[in-house]
């Protein structure tokens, strides 16, 4: 059987699983996170995952999470919504259990290196992620190779001080609780049959999403900048206006070339684990 790398999402309510194999991902599994629970429960829960793919010859180990890492170390430094797991060993107790290579970075991250080695980023050499949903997070390639910065920290534009909050009051989920007390889908819906209200509340999102991009392409000029997360999928319904936003950019030949596009990948978070197993010894991490 061909070699298998495993890539694992480890989030505040679910982990979930899938085995890169024969070109393709593959087996696709969850359970719930444990996420009360003691630091030694939910490591036990994460190695009884992992054994229940042992059927197939695992290369590697890949595991994306919400929060801080220390990648070198394998190390997590704190972990979204899951109180007792912070500075957890969490790549040596793997290693120690299962005798196979671990890599562990930021889920955002895992994004960015996942649509540039899987998805609509393979043409680019240097591009941004950015996911969209209950939060808003940030992950950079350059020149082909993940840049994770200190303690995977590199790309986290949604905590960099916007209007009277930050990028990611405005860019996430969280825009359409504070201002109009509604989810981004139900919203969307609402849009799509043309509400009124609606139609503004997208407009007004992609103006804010558009100087979130401007932020990037002052700082990094990539070649491509890959929406994905939930909010992806109403794209439509803002676009008009983020580009609106993106015009006022103040280098045109930047914005002539820059792409704006939408990940098409079913589980990119775990094609993006999978992808630190390939890519984790030209990671750049500093």
């Amino acid at each position: 059987m061909e070699k298998a790398i495993l890539g694992l999402d480890i989030g505040g309510t679910g982990i979930k699983g899938g085995v890169h194999v024969n070109g393709h991902l593959e087996d696709i599994r969850s359970i719930p996170t444990p996420a009360h629970e003691s630091k030694e429960f939910i490591l036990e829960t994460i190695a009884l995952f992992i054994e229940s793919y042992l059927d197939y010859d695992i290369a590697g180990i890949g595991i994306g999470i919400p929060g801080l890492v220390d990648v070198e170390r394998g190390e997590v430094l704190g972990l979204a919504n899951i109180p007792a797991f912070q500075h957890v060993e969490l790549a040596k107790f793997i290693q120690e259990r299962f005798f196979k290579p671990v890599f562990i970075n930021n889920d955002a991250n895992c994004f960015a290196i996942g649509v540039h080695k899987f998805g609509v980023g393979k043409p680019f050499k240097n591009l941004v992620g950015i996911t969209l949903g209950t939060g808003v997070g940030g992950g950079i390639v350059i020149n082909g190779h993940l840049y994770s910065g200190m303690f995977s920290a590199a790309g986290e534009w949604c905590s960099a001080p916007y209007l009277e909050h930050n990028f990611e009051h405005y860019c996430s989920g969280k825009f359409f609780h504070a201002y109009y007390q509604t989810k981004p889908k139900a919203m969307a819906k609402r849009a799509r049959n043309g509400d009124p209200e609606a139609i503004k509340a997208f407009e007004e999102y992609g103006n804010h999403l558009g100087e979130l991009i401007k932020h990037i392409l002052y700082a990094l000029a990539p070649e491509a900048v890959v929406l994905g997360g939930s909010i992806r999928k109403s794209y439509p319904l803002f676009e008009a206006s983020l580009k609106k936003s993106l015009s006022t950019f103040a280098y045109p030949m930047v914005l002539e070339q820059v792409k704006i596009l939408l990940s098409e990948l079913d589980e990119t978070a775990i094609h993006g684990a999978v992808a630190l197993v390939d890519l984790e010894p030209e990671v750049i991490n500093n």
